[in-house]
């Protein structure tokens, strides 16, 4: 019998969805079987004190480190902090509002170890936009970093909230969260969780521009540790991990913090925000050996790279949008190393199908992390023959629970999840990706991918970024667009246009070229690095 419920605050179990309407769940590993009792905060720690790794460095920022062991009596000692100071009951929703940061760590932990909910939120989000998480998510308690309190406090003081709010990074505050933590105890045991207690409720990034709620379970963090960290990244306890993702993002929370506590690691993070040059400066002072960002990060380090040099660095992970070969290349060229590609979602936590090393095969993501199946099929759910363009279909460990939406049935049909992205499959099971569903331009009958045109502009030496989509037009349903952003010392003019069309005409397909080109000076993206191609399509 699984372990019952210690949430007493029933908010979340009560609006998960349907049974007819859940994923299935497949554990056919023997590593994906955990207990039935688990805290994934506890669970970690205790694996850390039984490797020996407790006196190993676990957070790092300039100034600022803790071990495993210190690390733990922080969390406890915040852990029983939210409990005993704030009233709060398992089961309950705190918000969390902060960049990375060890303070932004610590509180994603110690919320987790008390059996709360965490809810954590991009730090760039406004007071309207917090506003709706709220609503959305009705925490008892907001937990924000002192820098970035004046959105918090007006979300928070709304009419419908009066929402408490608890700060964190400025220790000179006698109500913050580091001095009321000081008075608690290190040695607080939490609360035993069953493993299918929501851990989390992740918001996404919003590239359709509707954020959903995602309800992650204690067993599916645990589960999905022993799946893509364990077969495909493989880090050990002498790595020191960096990245840009947010940890409010399930890309940067796996990446820059649950993995690396897995693998008795350290993660590095900095007092400034990355840019680019900053970042491979970071890098190499500070003797990171794995690094996560978006693709378009890694095309705009490849220079600084290249330049200055990061000799610790082995593993570079891309994800969060497609990586086209171009990039790859660039980044291998500056590099000497071969990225870790791999796609993922915040609905199934994180990377499901991916590929390192050997096993890297030019143009595809790779194969279905172990633990995982996948397959590409049609609109009605039926396999395609192998090499053939339909939607990608994904089932495993984890999989999507949506808090009370009805784009649920969107996104989960016959057991199996659908994340909404074209592939194909070849014989020997690798995957291609094509698009996201709604970005396949239909162009006088032929199907066309907007990233793969991306990926031939992206070689020309004058494109330093650029979006493909479709736009309706009456002759040929639609007809390719591209916005582009010219590297300095090129001219936005019609030349250009030409000659970028022409580029295309003879690098692949000549019907893939855009019809039509504008140069624009950035492109939109969401805070983890996605392109917003409904904004480009909107615009178009």
């Amino acid at each position: 019998m699984p372990a019952p419920s210690a949430q007493t605050d029933r908010f979340v179990h009560e609006r998960m969805p349907p049974a007819q309407q859940l994923p299935q769940f497949r554990y056919d590993l023997p590593e994906l079987q955990i207990p039935d009792q688990a805290n994934v905060v506890s669970y970690l720690f205790a694996a850390a004190h039984a490797n020996g790794w407790s006196n190993n460095l676990m957070l790092r920022s300039p100034g600022q480190t803790y071990t495993y062991a210190e690390a733990e009596a922080q969390v406890n000692r915040m852990a029983e902090m939210l409990i005993k100071d704030f009233k709060l009951e398992p089961g309950n929703r705190v918000l969390l509002r902060g960049g990375n940061s060890i303070g932004m760590a610590m509180a994603w932990l110690a919320g987790v170890k008390a059996g709360l909910i965490v809810v954590p939120t991009m730090p760039l989000l406004r007071a309207p936009e917090l506003d709706k998480i709220i609503d959305k998510a009705q925490p008892a308690l907001a937990i924000c970093e002192a820098d970035l309190l004046k959105d918090m406090v007006l979300a928070a003081q709304d009419a419908k909230h009066s929402l408490p709010v608890l700060c964190f990074g400025d220790d000179s505050r006698p109500d913050g969260m580091e001095q009321r933590a000081a008075r608690r105890n290190p040695e607080y045991a939490g609360c035993a969780t069953s493993a299918d207690d929501p851990a989390l409720l992740a918001f996404t990034s919003g590239t359709t521009g509707v954020p959903k709620a995602v309800i992650t379970t204690h067993r599916d963090i645990l589960a999905a540790c022993n799946g893509w960290p364990r077969h495909i990244l493989k880090a050990t306890p002498e790595d020191i991990v960096t990245g840009s993702p947010p940890l409010a993002f399930t890309f940067g929370t796996g990446g820059l913090l649950i993995y690396p506590m897995f693998a008795g690691a350290s993660v590095y993070y900095p007092d400034v925000r990355f840019g680019p040059e900053t970042m491979v400066r970071k890098m190499r002072d500070n003797g990171i050996t794995i690094c996560y960002t978006a693709p378009t990060f890694y095309r705009q380090m490849a220079p600084y790279a290249k330049a200055l040099g990061i000799p610790s660095l082995r593993v570079c992970v891309s994800a969060g949008e497609a990586l086209p070969d171009a990039t790859r290349q660039l980044w291998k060229e500056a590099t000497g190393i071969e990225m870790l590609d791999g796609i993922g979602g915040t609905e199934m936590w994180h990377i499901y199908i991916s590929a390192a090393g050997d096993e890297v095969r030019p143009g595809s993501i790779g194969k279905a992390v172990p633990g995982y199946q996948a397959k590409v099929v049609d609109d009605e759910g039926n396999e395609v023959p192998r090499g053939t363009v339909g939607r990608l279909a994904v089932i495993g460990p984890t999989g999507c629970r949506y808090l009370e939406d009805e784009r649920q049935t969107q996104y989960v049909h016959n057991g199996w999840n659908h994340p909404g992205d074209a592939f194909t499959q070849d014989e020997d099971g690798y995957f291609f990706y094509q698009a996201r569903d709604d970005d396949m331009i239909v162009t006088a009958g032929y199907n066309v991918g907007g990233p793969e045109v991306e990926d031939c502009l992206l070689t020309h030496p004058a494109v330093a970024e650029c979006g493909v989509v479709g736009k309706p037009d009456e002759v040929r349903g639609m007809i390719i667009k591209a916005f582009v952003v010219l590297k300095a010392g090129h001219p936005n003019n019609e030349a250009m246009a030409e000659t970028l069309q022409d580029y295309v005409k003879k690098t692949i397909a000549p019907y893939k070229y855009p019809r039509e080109i504008e140069f624009v000076t950035a492109l939109p993206r969401t805070e983890t690095g996605k392109l917003q191609r409904f904004k480009l399509r909107q615009s178009a």
